[in-house]
């Protein structure tokens, strides 16, 4: 318990910040610049119920350690620059954590298509680093149809929905359990790898 509840103070520490669906994606500036809200952990109330609700109704596309038996879920928008920032970070962990990334959509006209591409995609690692390096450069992240086929635009709205039945109103939203201890833990929010490898439990 001692250990989790250091990692999430020490990420809360380390947070860029998040996107929220009152506010326009700020640009790719540099995190001092930014006009988001100040980022806190999420709540922590049923934690457990919510976790299984993440696993049971979220829809997204598993990167990383596929065999791994304790997935970490995390819903983002796609025109979301901290979500873009959150993804870089967990790069350097595919090897040793398996990532179910789940797009919801806070802009509509560009995240659905963005996110359809995304949960479609053949190689989905290649196309959604390719997707958020465009992003952060500040291009807009990849060209994708606005022809969505209707069960996807769906499982996109129910992402979203999920997103407010666990009473979070921002992105990159979080939730995994704890390596070495099987605490579920939680953040609202961007972070460095070394800090989310100790969120996680997997330096």
């Amino acid at each position: 318990m001692k250990n989790a509840t250091l990692a999430v103070m020490t990420a809360l520490v380390l947070a860029v910040s998040a996107c929220s669906k009152t506010e326009t994606p700020a640009p790719a500036t540099s995190p001092s610049t930014s006009t988001a809200p100040a980022t806190t952990a999420a709540p922590v109330a049923n934690v457990g119920s919510r976790y299984d609700m993440v696993a049971a109704d979220g829809k997204g596309f598993t990167v990383g350690a596929l065999m791994s038996a304790q997935p970490v879920y995390v819903l983002f928008d796609p025109q979301c620059p901290h979500c873009g920032r959150l993804w870089q970070a967990s790069l350097p962990l595919l090897d040793k954590v398996k990532f179910v990334w789940i797009p919801i959509s806070f802009n509509p006209t560009k995240s659905v298509p963005q996110g359809a591409a995304l949960l479609t995609a053949a190689n989905p690692v290649e196309t959604m680093t390719a997707h958020e390096q465009s992003l952060l450069a500040g291009t807009g992240g990849l060209a994708a149809s606005a022809d969505v086929p209707d069960d996807i635009k769906q499982a996109i709205t129910t992402n979203t929905q999920l997103l407010t039945r666990l009473g979070v109103d921002s992105v990159p939203f979080l939730m995994g359990k704890h390596r070495k201890t099987g605490e579920i833990v939680t953040f609202n929010g961007a972070m460095e790898t070394a800090a989310l490898a100790n969120l996680l439990g997997v330096e």
